[in-house]
């Protein structure tokens, strides 16, 4: 795809203990993205999505709604190096 790139992205809010990487991984795999999500130390959320840059916004906007319990009080998104012949979407520890 000549349109995929890959974004660093950056959760505060009610995003641990609440569902949130399992609905990441699973919005992310409807938009046919592949990254990882992963738990922060300080109770943010990091994640790297890669695939086209309208998928990547649509999953973070779907992610605001698709659960009450989770929350996103603000997100910071920058564009980073492709990673090659990356498959799928994990959960990183």
């Amino acid at each position: 795809m000549t349109d995929t790139k890959r974004y660093y992205v950056l959760f505060k809010g009610r995003v641990q203990g609440v569902g949130f990487r399992w609905q990441l991984m699973q919005i992310a795999a409807k938009y046919h993205l592949t990254g990882t999500v992963k738990n922060l130390g300080n109770g943010d959320v990091e994640s790297y999505m890669q695939g086209p840059k309208s998928a990547v916004i649509m999953t973070v906007n779907e992610l605001k709604t698709v659960s009450p319990w989770i929350r996103i009080d603000d997100y910071f998104m920058k564009e980073v190096d492709l990673v090659e012949d990356e498959k799928g979407f994990n959960v990183v520890y």
